[in-house]
């Protein structure tokens, strides 16, 4: 098992508007075709800093399930590009992490 801890820096003064598109229409969407998404924050040292964590069981589930999300039509055509409007591409940061032997995250 391990997570994806997924860093986004919204677009400057737009992350309510973010948040709001994650928690309305992102993580329903995702978590309807099987998505594990454990937790979302805003960060209270960047204005326009988000941060989410998806749990995956394995490898092949994650490449399951990027590809149920990834390549739907809905996440093509009406999804990913609302998300691409809110957010700045090049400032995300994906880490992989697995969990240590005492972590309640297991």
């Amino acid at each position: 098992m391990f997570y994806e801890i997924r860093r986004y820096q919204a677009l400057p003064g737009r992350r309510e508007e973010w948040v709001r598109y994650m928690e309305d229409v992102v993580i329903p969407f995702q978590s309807s075709l099987g998505m594990d998404v454990t937790a979302s924050f805003t960060d209270e040292q960047d204005e326009d800093g988000y941060v989410w964590i998806r749990r995956f069981e394995d490898e092949a589930q994650r490449e399951a399930l990027y590809a149920a999300v990834y390549e739907s039509e809905r996440w093509k055509d009406e999804i990913g590009p609302v998300v691409y409007g809110l957010l700045i591409p090049e400032k995300s940061v994906v880490t992989r992490v697995a969990p240590t032997p005492a972590s309640p995250l297991r």
